[in-house]
C-alpha cells in the first residue's frame, strides 16, 4: 500500500488533497451528526461555498444523509470511513508513530488520531471513539468490571460510548472519589453516563476527590465504602486520563506547601492522585480512596486518553511508570514527545 499512496502523491497530488478534504467531513460529519451545513463549516474552517460542493457530491455517492436536523453518515459512509482510516493512517505516517511510540515508550499499544487536539479541539472526540473501539477489543468473555477516572478526555470517552451486546453485562464503577471537581467531569458522573450508554450497571462511590488523614481513616472502614471498593479493585479495566501537574494541583485548590513542592520538584504529570516528574518518579500523593497505583499492576487492561502538544511532557513522565498498558493519543502530542525522545 505504501508503494502505491507514494505514486499516487506524486502523480496525483491534488487527488491526495481532495481525498484528505472529504475525510475530514466524514469524519467530522460522525461524530456530531445530525450536523448542519454552517456548524460543519464553522467546525472545519472552510467556506460554505466549498463545502455545499463537496457535501453535495458525497450525497451523491450515498455516503451522507439529509435530515431536516441535519447531515449524517448512512450506514455505506459509516463503512467507507472505516476503511479510509486505515488508509489514511497509512497517509499521515500515522502508523510509524504508532510504531515508533510502542518502542520508545515500552507500552503494549499506542493508538493515534490525526490532529491535535490543543488546536483543534474535536480531535479529542476522535479519541473517545477510539479509546471505545479499545475497551470492545478487551474485554474478557464476562464478568468485566471497568474503573473510570474523572476530566475531560474521559468524559469524551463516555460521549463516544453506544449500545453495544458485548457491554450490555458490563459493570462500570469510578475508579476514585472525585466529589469537588465540575459535575460533568466527575468520576461519578462519567462513570454513570457510560453504564446508560453501554446499557450496562454502575455503582458510585460518594467520597470526595482528597481527604484529610482523619476523614480517610474514618471513611476506608464504613461498610458501604468498603463494599464499592472491594468491586473497584476487582476492575477487569481501568481507562484514565493524564494531567499536567500544575494545573491538576491548581484545579484541587493545592496547599502553597503542596504548590512548592511539586515546584521545587519539577513535577509535570499527575494520575490517580500521584504527581510525577520527568523521569515517571513520584514526588507527590494526594490522600485519596480509590485505585493506587500498586492496584494497576493486577489488572489486565489499563487505558490512559491524553492528547494535544501541551501534554507530550505529562504523558511521557506518567507512562514510564506504566509497562504493557495502552495509549489513546493524538497526533500532536505523538509528534512532541517523539522529538523529545
Amino acid at each position: 500500500m505504501n508503494m502505491v499512496l507514494d505514486v499516487q502523491k506524486k502523480l496525483l497530488p491534488d487527488l491526495m488533497e481532495v481525498m484528505e478534504t472529504r475525510y475530514r467531513i466524514l469524519r467530522f460529519i460522525r461524530l456530531m451528526q445530525p450536523i448542519g451545513r454552517r456548524a460543519l463549516s464553522i467546525n472545519l474552517d472552510m467556506s460554505e461555498r466549498v463545502l455545499r460542493s463537496e457535501v453535495t457530491f458525497l450525497k451523491k455517492q450515498g455516503l451522507v444523509e439529509f435530515q431536516q436536523t441535519g447531515m449524517i453518515l448512512s450506514a455505506e459512509g459509516q463503512s467507507v470511513l472505516e476503511q479510509l482510516e486505515i488508509v489514511m493512517k497509512e497517509v499521515f505516517d500515522i502508523r510509524s508513530l504508532e510504531e515508533d511510540l510502542v518502542e520508545k515508550l515500552g507500552v503494549r499499544e499506542v493508538h493515534i488520531c490525526p490532529g491535535d487536539s490543543d488546536e483543534t479541539p474535536w480531535v479529542q472526540k476522535e479519541m473517545g471513539r477510539a479509546a471505545f473501539q479499545v475497551m470492545k477489543n478487551n474485554l474478557l468473555p464476562e464478568n468485566n468490571v471497568i474503573a473510570v477516572t474523572g476530566g475531560r478526555s474521559i468524559a469524551n470517552v463516555a460521549d463516544m460510548l453506544i449500545p453495544d451486546a458485548s457491554l450490555k453485562e458490563t459493570l462500570f464503577v469510578p475508579a476514585r472519589g472525585g466529589l469537588g471537581e465540575q459535575v460533568e467531569n466527575q468520576a461519578n458522573t462519567i462513570c454513570a453516563t457510560m453504564a446508560r450508554k453501554a446499557q450496562g450497571n454502575y455503582r458510585l462511590l460518594h467520597v470526595p476527590d482528597q481527604l484529610s488523614k482523619e476523614a480517610y481513616a474514618s471513611l476506608i472502614h464504613d461498610p458501604a465504602i468498603k463494599s464499592i471498593l472491594e468491586q473497584i479493585r476487582a476492575a477487569t479495566m481501568v481507562v484514565h486520563g493524564i494531567g499536567e501537574a500544575m494545573t491538576m494541583a491548581e484545579r484541587r485548590n493545592a496547599e502553597e506547601s503542596v504548590m512548592e513542592k511539586l515546584t521545587k520538584n519539577e513535577a509535570v504529570a499527575e494520575a490517580f492522585g500521584y504527581y510525577f516528574d520527568r523521569s515517571g518518579e513520584i514526588v507527590h500523593k494526594v490522600l485519596t480512596i480509590g485505585l493506587q497505583l500498586e492496584d494497576l499492576e493486577r489488572i489486565p487492561t489499563v487505558i490512559a486518553v491524553a492528547g494535544g502538544a501541551s501534554k507530550s511532557e505529562a504523558i511521557t513522565a506518567y507512562m514510564k511508570q506504566s509497562p504493557n498498558r495502552i495509549l489513546i493519543t493524538d497526533e500532536g502530542a505523538a509528534k512532541e514527545i517523539l522529538m523529545k525522545l
